[in-house]
């Protein structure tokens, strides 16, 4: 069973720091906004928060975190402490108000079990007007002993008066390193794959996982060969040769939306090749696996090739968007880079 505490989530160190701390010292703001891009750790935040609320093992010491074995941090874990309440989308897709006013009823008692009640409403962005508006009081004067955290990533979706009367806490997208030490650690991905994913997830565990392994992994090779067939020759066979490449389909897939993919592995490789010759930090790198490879291209290109095939591959990336053949795509790439 997973602790859940802050500990145990990955990245935002900082924040979960300052988070942490302020809830031990009861400083923390009762009505909160837990905003970031999907899949980064929003969620699991907010239930670590609830679970340093109401630890056990956090009476009368001086640690910032829930020890994430007691019997309250393990049944918040599980979702059935009676102090914790998870309110999300239903069937409809939508927050409606008759589950709001049922928390806001239930936030108005004093904890039961616990020292705070804490009302998780995940996917806040699902509010309809109505429910929003019947939590504007609360939120604005939450009772004593009650935390309201607004779990969104389109906290433009919120009304304003709402967002108003919430501290908002910023999440921001994952490292690549972090996503594939997640999806190394907790679910058995082998080394290549995990890093194939995480270079493909936009900073968010979610959608590394929502991707098949697989298509992660051929992507990355197929972006990998064309930079290796056009690094040193210009020549107009290896480039075509190249773009082949980049216009296989995977199985269930359609070609534009495989090229999409290697286009996008293709972005991340040499982003990174660009980070290498501005001498950045080797751990920011998104295929830190792909070393060798980067060192070989770091040879044939310099930082003007680089912007080129960025720029390049961005405006590949539009054409397909408007839907411009998949081969021509390909093959105009291949001889850009």
């Amino acid at each position: 069973m997973a602790k859940i505490a802050f500990r145990d989530i990955t990245g935002h160190r900082l924040l979960l720091e300052l988070i942490a701390r302020a809830a031990v010292r009861s400083t923390l703001p009762p009505s909160l906004i837990f905003a970031g891009p999907e899949g980064v750790g929003k969620r699991r935040a907010a239930v670590s928060l609830a679970q340093v609320m109401n630890c056990l093992a956090l009476k009368g010491t001086d640690a910032v975190d829930a020890c994430g074995t007691c019997a309250a941090c393990t049944r918040i874990a599980r979702g059935v402490h009676a102090d914790v309440l998870v309110v999300e989308p239903g069937d409809t897709g939508t927050i409606k108000i008759d589950q709001v006013r049922d928390a806001v009823e239930r936030s108005a008692y004093r904890p039961f079990e616990g020292r705070r009640r804490v009302v998780i409403i995940d996917n806040a962005e699902s509010l309809n007007a109505e429910a929003q508006n019947a939590l504007l009081k609360t939120l604005e004067e939450p009772p004593a002993a009650s935390t309201f955290v607004l779990v969104t990533s389109r906290p433009d979706m919120l009304l304003p008066t709402v967002v108003s009367r919430c501290q908002r806490l910023r999440f921001g997208r994952l490292a690549p390193a972090e996503i594939a030490e997640v999806l190394r650690r907790d679910h058995e991905y082998a080394e290549a794959d995990a890093h194939a994913a995480a270079a493909l997830s936009d900073g968010s565990i979610g959608r590394a996982l929502e991707g098949a392994t697989d298509e992660f992994v051929d992507a990355r090779q197929a972006a990998a060969s064309l930079l290796e067939s056009v690094a040193t020759s210009s020549d107009p066979r290896r480039r075509l040769s190249g773009a082949k490449a980049l216009t296989g389909s995977a199985a269930g897939g359609s070609d534009r939306e495989e090229l999409a993919r290697r286009l996008c592995a293709l972005s991340s490789i040499i982003r990174d090749l660009g980070a290498l010759l501005s001498r950045a930090d080797e751990r920011c790198l998104a295929n830190g696996d792909l070393q060798p490879l980067l060192e070989r291209l770091r040879r044939s290109f310099d930082s003007d090739r680089v912007l080129r095939a960025f720029s390049a591959v961005d405006r590949a990336l539009a054409a397909l968007d408007r839907n411009a053949s998949p081969k021509i795509v390909a093959d105009w790439v291949a001889f850009q880079i």
